[in-house]
């Protein structure tokens, strides 16, 4: 099952990125363009008008974890699920030349359009990575901070993600996320039954499973909090939690992955 959500996904992110690149942009199948709901809306002016239009038109998420993340100048940066690279652009941006950041993408039409928007704005400290959002390609205790822009509710075994993210977190950092979240009085097929509506959003956790299992990681302080509705009982979250400072330091993984690879071409 996870290999069928696998491809599910990553079709239909190939289909978005080619139509960016053919000027036929779309978000998912079409409904996640709701005005103000999804995409790049959800930016400011200025921040769209900062980066190349490919990278603006290729945005599918339902925040803008940037605004939330707090980066600071010298900071390491990874980003789940990185898509045309637009949250990528901005980090760097925010950790200026001192810093780093990663995107981690496991679609070959979505890597290329970010590697070619990167080139476009001459972002420097950015490097695009192809893998799996539950097998992260990095070393453990790599980065000071994940972002992630609704894509971990796409994912059948988020209590993986969770703990790839604290994995590769130094101690003391911390995940600034947007995704979509359900409210706890949802059941499953309540969750199914609107995401068929919206697109994008049928494997989303509850808030309070959100919490719990941020929580069984390893985060502390964790909050999940709405920003706007997308369907019925269904919301845009931003998502904060931190790793311990006192944390131990948890064994580097042996590199390359499989099915991971660096895309710097």
């Amino acid at each position: 099952m996870t290999e069928d959500v696998r491809e599910e996904v990553r079709e239909r992110y190939a289909r978005a990125a080619a139509e960016v690149t053919t000027s036929e942009a779309s978000c998912c199948d079409g409904p996640c363009s709701k005005p103000l709901t999804f995409g790049s809306t959800l930016y400011t002016e200025e921040e769209r008008r900062q980066l190349p239009e490919e990278a603006v038109l290729a945005s599918l998420g339902c925040g803008n974890p940037t605004a939330v993340a707090e980066l600071m100048a010298g900071e390491t940066v990874l980003d789940l699920g990185s898509g045309g690279g637009i949250d990528v652009l901005l980090s760097a941006r925010r950790v200026g030349p001192e810093g780093k950041v990663y995107g981690l993408d496991m679609t070959d039409e979505m890597l290329a359009l970010a590697i070619a928007n990167r080139d476009r704005e001459g972002a420097r400290n950015v490097e695009f990575l192809k893998g799996y959002i539950e097998e992260v390609p990095l070393p453990a205790a790599t980065v000071d901070v994940v972002i992630s822009n609704c894509v971990i509710n796409l994912s059948a075994d988020k209590p993986r993600v969770f703990a790839e993210m604290f994995r590769v977190l130094r101690p003391g950092g911390r995940i600034g996320v947007s995704d979509v979240v359900a409210e706890d009085t949802l059941t499953s097929e309540d969750r199914a039954a609107r995401g068929s509506y919206v697109g994008c959003i049928a494997g989303a956790l509850s808030f309070g499973e959100y919490e719990r299992e941020l929580a069984r990681a390893g985060f502390t302080d964790v909050s999940v909090t709405s920003t706007h509705e997308v369907a019925d009982g269904m919301h845009s979250a931003i998502v904060r939690a931190y790793k311990p400072a006192d944390a131990p330091a948890a064994s580097h993984r042996e590199l390359p992955l499989a099915g991971a690879a660096s895309c710097d071409c």
